[in-house]
């Protein structure tokens, strides 16, 4: 089987110019995400992971659609064309196969790697010196508190006089307990055991 794997950073992103890659080619399935590619653990990825066997071929646009670092793609493909799948980046034009180690590609791949993480570092030190400019002018905000003060005196109540989780509670205010706890210690809350 031919499989399609597109990814777009935000919702508001257009996958028109990933699919169009993928025309003509009889992809049999395309799986997607909307999301950042840092982060390994994509469903979409992950289902696509789970369909794909060996013989199968996986369709990406391009390398950094796949992943976001040298080492989580390496592993990616170590792994895929270790069961039996090849794997091929259409804008660079290369294709992993498991029958057969080209050096060459490797080496390409591995540039290509570095220099999209290079250019992720860049982007990283220009937002910086952004909001330090930003900061310095007295317009930058920063961002939006996860949660209201009235959620917090909530969450503070639940916690100290109910004995509510805070697992339980982070879940169902959509944060991390990492978050809940962060808001907790601000005031002096002593939370209660994370639980499950």
């Amino acid at each position: 089987m031919d499989i399609g794997y597109i990814r777009v950073s935000t919702v508001d992103q257009n996958t028109a110019r990933q699919e169009a890659a993928f025309d003509g080619l009889g992809i049999n399935k395309v799986f997607e995400d909307k999301a950042s590619g840092k982060d390994v653990h994509r469903p979409g990825l992950e289902r696509c992971l789970e369909v794909l066997r060996e013989g199968d071929t996986l369709h990406v646009h391009s390398i950094d659609r796949l992943a976001r670092n040298v080492l989580d793609l390496l592993s990616l493909l170590s792994e895929l064309t270790g069961r039996g799948v090849s794997v091929k980046f259409h804008k660079e034009n290369l294709t992993f196969t498991p029958d057969k180690e080209n050096p060459f590609q490797r080496l390409q791949l591995q540039v290509l790697g570095s220099v999209a993480e290079f250019e992720r570092a860049l982007i990283r030190e220009r937002q910086k010196e952004g909001i330090a400019i930003a900061k310095a002018a007295g317009k930058y905000k920063g961002r939006k508190p996860s949660l209201t003060p009235e959620q917090v005196a909530e969450l503070r109540k639940r916690v100290d006089v109910d004995g509510e989780k805070v697992a339980r509670l982070a879940r169902e205010y959509g944060v991390s307990r990492q978050t809940v706890y962060e808001h907790l210690k601000r005031k002096g809350g002593a939370g209660h055991s994370e639980g499950t």
